[in-house]
């Protein structure tokens, strides 16, 4: 079986790889693409792979814009943070859905059903462009407040109040622009999926900034950028080596292109 990933997160493409040679060591991995456009251009240069692994959102943008470039003739495992009002959309022969962190008897069970469909159908025949269209729907719904919890207080705090999202000793917390810190109920990678890509970005696995709290960016090893926030962090924030292409993209407004 000949599969692709599609994953620009690089710890997840490793372990996806792992979890499905430690399934099946015969499962040949063509590639792993990190952006739509390198994964345009793979599609048009390359003959299609039995099946793909696929995460919903890259540094780049939906992945579902790949769908409105190249024909996927090809069964697709959806790999996505969101877990209630998407799925409904996922319910179409010949794709599956996998919710991050992926569990590797849930993959077991996609890869079955895949197996199945595969000797059934023998071919795609999949309007992405619909299923595209349906999720996309659901994710302009972006969140416009987040409601905290400390103690016995309920409060809510408006997204754009916020100047970044950060983790620190396996707490996940928001700091507001006025410097209050509060603890959130959800993840990074499930916060990155809920804001505005042309406001916020994810610079690491620790912080998502707001671009209106960059105070100063200097130049750092491996092409990397530090950042002086506002109000400031006692965590050095610095944009990882993997982000830092998209993330001069981001800085003029264009959330679309890869980072190369």
């Amino acid at each position: 079986m000949n599969i692709l990933i599609i994953e620009d997160e690089e710890p997840a493409a490793a372990r996806l790889k792992k979890m499905l040679l430690d399934i099946d060591p015969a499962i040949s991995i063509l590639d792993v693409i990190v952006s739509i456009k390198s994964a345009v251009a793979w599609f048009k240069k390359n003959p299609m792979p039995d099946l793909v692994l696929m995460d919903i959102h890259l540094a780049d943008g939906n992945s579902f814009d790949i769908f409105n470039e190249v024909q996927v003739a090809c069964p697709v495992i959806f790999i996505t943070a969101f877990d209630k009002y998407a799925l409904k959309s996922f319910e179409v022969d010949g794709i599956d859905y996998l919710l991050k962190p992926v569990k590797k008897e849930e993959l077991v069970r996609a890869l079955d059903k895949f197996k199945k469909w595969f000797s059934n159908k023998g071919s795609a025949e999949i309007d992405y462009q619909k299923l595209a269209a349906m999720i996309t729907r659901n994710e302009k719904d972006l969140k416009k407040r987040i409601m905290i919890r400390y103690g016995d207080v309920i409060k809510t705090v408006e997204i754009e109040d916020v100047a970044y999202f950060f983790t620190e000793d396996k707490v996940n917390f928001l700091r507001t622009k006025t410097g209050i810190t509060y603890p959130i109920d959800f993840n990074l990678d499930e916060m990155e999926h809920m804001l505005d890509r042309k406001k916020f970005f994810r610079i690491n696995r620790q912080f998502i900034i707001n671009f209106e709290s960059i105070v100063k960016m200097v130049s750092f090893s491996k092409s990397r950028v530090k950042i002086t926030l506002q109000p400031p962090s006692n965590i050095e924030t610095i944009v990882s080596t993997e982000r830092s292409g998209n993330f001069k993209h981001w800085l003029t407004g264009d959330v679309q292109k890869d980072g190369e």
